[in-house]
């Protein structure tokens, strides 16, 4: 059953929960409230109500659906309410808002608290459910009932719409508005016995059929739906709607700033009226902020879970989609996650979109100074150093990370028969390709400098090998008589190479506005992943765990995916070098 009075509710609902400013978790425990340069709207009411002594302890809460994945958006919320929990002292629980057992399912359960932590951030021993406070939010039903405050409805959920009214009419009493009140409680006692089928009956409050706000229309409470639930199993057949349950949760536990998007401001006076009219142990208070999205991408939950049905990606944790999982499997470190939030910060009420680049480049400046150089050939081109010994193998110094002396150096074996990449080499170079051609002299990356002497073609024509020679007087990369090649060319030993498979993604939507001529699907990228299937890599990197990600020299930075095996590596590309995003910044700034 929708979540009726919500204007475009059903399609996103609870989905879309909040975005609200984050903290980098390397920073929290230097910052306090009273802290200038993490002051933000809900900070300051945080800050007042503590300093007013309206709160002594400060109490949030991050409240998924276990009906699918975090995304990217969920993050800032996160990041929100365990932030505030930490820099007020306070504590902030996960209570998955388990409510409709149609979509729930214990992997999603599992894949968020897997993400939480992936971020840096832990409930501890409050973890909470909805459905724990099943028996609680009945008896208050049943509460509001008596009071002559909630009603059973006989209308239809199409029926109910339509006596809801618009934003310009007002609605109508339902015929059951004024059912006597034993005849409610009769009847909803009989509903959670399983004597009527699903949509049969409803509970809803009755508030004011005329108001302006549709949210306070009656809205219902409780919905009958014949399913076994994950936790409660069979011992139900009617839950809460989300309006009844989330509050009151919130009340239960102690919750003191209930944090969520705008799109739950309108929901925010019946959150209040439940409060009042209710004999809840505590008052929790609703606060909101914008919501943030991101260009090239779509957070609705419902969108990226019919991408997985229909086989568009490969599951939820899919490199391409934009969830906490996926990004995780991509190789992003959470650190430059958490870096962008601090960066975009609470902002205003309006609703922006941050452009994917500002992401991209956080997450490049932590893998610039973390990640360890790797080679790896995606294409390869056989390179055969004719004056070279044959059967000699020496090893040469290579540096781990030159913006990081204390990760030291690694040696690279080095041999007469090499590979480089196909796109190093050119046979007709235009003017301004400065990579391998034939008579041309390139320096091999902490080895010597080559000179292409001759290119070997088959049958088709295809180039399948270049001849060098070498200078044995560069070894390291430097020539004594100070002559400097225009290019460095990374290689790998072609008796030492190992073999893998490299995926290579790119944005899943062709435009920074998907479904804005109103078909996402339109908008899907048909090459959002390119499978090369003849890579070769260094021999360290069979070693390298899932979730480590290196930056393959002069190619971007990919990580192992959990595919990968010793006997089959499988490399997922978590971005290229080019920082688009820094670019732009300094265009912006000028010489």
């Amino acid at each position: 059953f929708p979540r009726v009075g919500c204007p475009g509710a059903a399609d996103i609902g609870a989905d879309c929960t909040t975005l609200i400013e984050m903290t980098s978790n390397s920073r929290v425990s230097a910052r306090t409230s009273a802290s200038p340069e993490r002051r933000d709207f809900i900070r300051e009411i945080v800050a007042a109500d503590v300093r007013e002594g309206r709160v002594s302890e400060v109490v949030t809460r991050f409240p998924p659906e276990p009906n699918g994945y975090l995304h990217l958006g969920h993050s800032k919320a996160i990041a929100l309410n365990f932030g505030i929990a930490q820099e007020f002292g306070g504590r902030c629980h996960l209570r998955f808002d388990d409510t409709n057992p149609i979509k729930e399912e214990q992997e999603y359960i599992d894949s968020i608290q897997e993400d939480i932590r992936w971020l840096g951030f832990d409930w501890g021993e409050h973890l909470y459910f909805a459905s724990d406070y099943f028996h609680q939010l009945y008896d208050w039903a049943v509460h509001l009932i008596k009071a002559g405050k909630a009603y059973v409805d006989d209308l239809s959920a199409e029926e109910i719409r339509e006596h809801r009214g618009t934003f310009t009419e007002p609605g109508t009493n339902s015929p059951w508005r004024d059912r006597p009140i034993e005849e409610s409680l009769d009847l909803f006692e009989r509903m959670r016995a399983g004597e009527f089928p699903d949509g049969a009956r409803v509970l809803r409050a009755k508030i004011d059929m005329t108001s302006p706000n549709i949210n306070l229309r009656d809205p219902v409470l409780y919905r009958i739906l014949h399913a076994t639930h994950p936790r409660t199993g069979d011992e139900w057949c009617i839950y809460p709607l989300y309006d009844f349950a989330h509050g009151q949760s919130d009340a239960i536990e102690g919750v003191t700033h209930s944090l969520c998007t705008l799109e739950f401001e309108d929901h925010r006076p019946l959150y209040d009226w439940l409060i009042e009219n209710l004999p809840v142990p505590s008052r929790p208070h609703q606060y909101e902020f914008a919501r943030l999205n991101f260009t090239y991408t779509v957070l609705s939950k419902r969108f990226l879970g019919r991408l997985v049905s229909e086989g568009h990606v490969r599951g939820w944790d899919d490199p391409r989609m934009p969830t906490l999982s996926a990004l995780r499997r991509r190789g992003f470190p959470p650190e430059g996650l958490r870096n962008f939030l601090d960066m975009v910060g609470l902002g205003g009420k309006g609703t922006s979109a941050a452009e994917i680049e500002m992401l991209e480049h956080e997450v490049r400046d932590v893998l610039n100074r973390r990640a360890l150089r790797r080679f790896a050939v995606l294409r390869p081109l056989r390179l055969v150093i004719e004056n070279y010994p044959e059967g000699q193998v020496e090893e040469v110094e290579a540096v781990n990370n030159p913006e990081d002396p204390s990760a030291g150096t690694r040696k690279a074996p080095f041999a007469r028969e090499l590979w480089i990449e196909r796109d190093d080499f050119m046979e007709d170079p235009p003017s301004k390709f400065f990579r391998l051609a034939p008579g041309r002299e390139v320096r091999l990356r902490y080895a010597y400098f080559v000179t292409c002497t001759d290119v070997v073609k088959d049958a088709s024509g295809e180039i399948v090998e270049l001849r060098c020679s070498y200078d044995p007087e560069t070894r390291g990369g430097d020539a004594p008589d100070g002559r400097r090649p225009k290019a460095t060319l990374h290689w790998l030993s072609s008796e030492h190479a190992v073999p893998a498979q490299v995926r290579i993604y790119d944005r899943l939507f062709t435009r920074p506005d998907p479904g804005a001529d109103g078909d996402l699907y339109a908008d899907l990228n048909p090459n959002s992943e390119t499978v090369l299937q003849e890579c070769l890599v260094e021999p360290a990197l069979t070693e390298l765990p899932v979730g480590e990600t290196v930056q393959f020299e002069r190619l971007g930075y990919f990580c192992p995916d959990p595919d990968s095996t010793p006997g089959g590596l499988v490399f997922n590309r978590t971005l290229g070098l080019r920082d688009t995003w820094a670019k732009l910044q300094a265009q912006a700034a000028g010489p």
